[in-house]
């Protein structure tokens, strides 16, 4: 991102806060001037912005801009390209734009409400609104009628700000520029989501572990005074539905069906997990006795956001006899009405020797997970599932199984592949991005992450998705890219606070692909 210091609030202080903004705006109305709102990212100004801000500036007498704030900017993660103060900044010097705030908020709807204008005023790609992958222009349309406006749609010329900005303020390095430049050859933007939308009618199985992730904020304070350790002031804490719970819900934007099958312990925090879980993800928990419900206490510096120890409340024992029949006669009873199993395998008791067997000769498509962590290193790996029909694997991991730090990592997933009778697997590789390996092909792809808040999730959020591109035999440069659309957004976020959403994953597409 492109970042200066604002120089000033705009010509004659146009530019001001967005609740100072609604005052001045109700004295303007009330002597009688007709304000006209217009509203977006507005990244990198263009001759298409231009001339919808004029012609919306002759529909009244007061022409205000609201823009979306940095936080909020969904069109992948290399954008904005300019900070929120600089595109302020450029619309409060045009002769035309009265007025210009930040917004604070993620849709415009909020700040419809506050500023009441007369006319709101959109470009003509929003006239369809089935178009509108986000469903916004019509949440927009009734936030304008409940203040007594009505919104109009401006009938110019159109330029992509992402498609200029791709030419020729591509935020990329040189690798994955000409990465992006041959897969546009290939696939537009509309041909990507054309794929993604088949995968709504799926009906899915997930079977892992439920996990509470928590977050612990805290600041240094300094040594303590008789202990050699370091003391820390307590910020705040949140809980977040991880495990098998957050790959549910990454499922549940792309899916209209997913079934959970997981486990609860007696500390079992049920009504925090379903109320947590989409609408559209049902679930049903094994109860494990003598058990808590896992939980990852990790304890963050509130500054940086750097994370300092972790506490895990957990018994990783198997489940017992009756509790492992219970578990089994779910996924069985399940099955017969699923597309596929996504199995997320956290080593923590949940998944025994039947409920493979029963997976591996009855799910219709088997897609599985299994990941180390600080209570399982070394002693679960992905050779303990027989076969699969994909499998989603870190190189990490992947050497780990094989006991090589060094061999190429061709040689490991064709081993792989052919040990577990596994048409497709992904191997995600970091910082470099993700490979796809089939029988007749190997295919890397450059990771799209130009930054990192948090890696935790992130793998998950990889595997959800690119299994279901799997199920749908995807071609393996399509299922490399997504799965790199998938982890740049999910790196992007604080553990699993939020999931992978739909219309954000094809506004990054659209905006990568222009």
């Amino acid at each position: 991102m492109i970042s200066l210091e604002p120089i000033a609030r705009g010509a004659a202080g146009k530019a001001l806060p967005i609740e100072e903004l609604g005052l001045q705006l109700q004295a303007l109305k009330a002597a009688g001037r007709r304000i006209v709102h217009c509203h977006g990212v507005f990244d990198l100004l263009h001759p298409g912005h231009v001339r919808h801000l004029a012609e919306a500036k002759r529909m009244g007498d007061v022409l205000v801009v609201t823009i979306t704030p940095d936080r909020y900017v969904n069109k992948g993660p290399h954008r904005p390209a300019f900070t929120e103060s600089l595109r302020a900044e450029v619309l409060a010097a045009l002769d035309m734009v009265d007025f210009v705030a930040i917004n604070r908020w993620p849709t415009a709807v909020e700040a419809i409400k506050l500023l009441r204008p007369d006319v709101y005023v959109k470009g003509k790609d929003y006239r369809e609104a089935t178009q509108d992958v986000t469903g916004g222009i019509l949440l927009e349309a009734e936030a304008v009628a409940s203040v007594g406006g009505r919104i109009q749609f401006t009938d110019d010329i159109t330029f992509s700000s992402s498609a200029l900005l791709n030419r020729y303020l591509p935020a990329f390095s040189p690798e994955v520029n000409e990465y992006l430049a041959k897969f546009r050859e290939r696939y537009s933007a509309e041909d990507v989501k054309a794929c993604l939308d088949q995968l709504a009618p799926l009906k899915v199985l997930v079977i892992g572990e439920a996990i509470l992730d928590e977050y612990v904020y805290v600041e240094p304070l300094n040594k303590s005074g008789k202990e050699p350790i370091l003391a820390m002031r307590h910020l705040s804490r949140e809980m977040y539905a991880g495990g098998s719970l957050a790959v549910a819900n990454h499922l549940a934007s792309f899916c209209a069906n997913v079934e959970l099958v997981s486990y609860i312990g007696s500390t079992n925090h049920e009504d925090f997990m379903r109320a947590n879980l989409k609408p559209n993800v049902e679930p049903v928990f094994i109860n494990k006795a003598n058990s808590p419900t896992v939980l990852k206490r990790r304890y963050v510096d509130g500054y940086s956001l750097t994370k300092l120890f972790e506490v895990y409340e957990i018994n990783d024992e198997p489940l017992a006899g009756s509790e492992e029949t219970e578990l089994c006669a779910a996924i069985q009873e399940r099955l017969a009405g699923c597309d596929l199993a996504v199995v997320c395998d956290f080593g923590h008791g949940l998944i025994t020797g039947p409920a493979i067997r029963l997976l591996e000769t009855r799910a219709p498509f088997l897609a599985i997970n299994t990941q180390i962590n600080a209570a399982n290193l070394g002693f679960h790996t992905i050779s303990k599932y027989p076969r699969a029909d994909y499998v989603c694997i870190h190189e990490g991991e992947l050497r780990l199984d094989y006991r090589s730090r060094k061999e190429d990592i061709r040689n490991l997933v064709a081993n792989l592949s052919g040990q577990m009778e596994c048409p497709t697997v992904m191997v995600t590789l970091g910082k470099r991005g993700s490979a796809v390996y089939r029988p007749d092909e190997y295919l890397e792809s450059p990771a799209l992450a130009l930054r990192v808040v948090d890696r935790i999730g992130a793998g998950d959020a990889v595997f959800a998705i690119t299994s279901l591109c799997a199920a749908k035999r995807m071609p393996a440069d399509l299922l490399g890219f997504i799965g790199n659309v998938v982890g740049a957004q999910a790196v992007n976020i604080v553990g699993n606070s939020s999931s992978i959403e739909r219309p954000a994953v094809f506004k990054t597409i659209d905006s990568l692909l222009k």
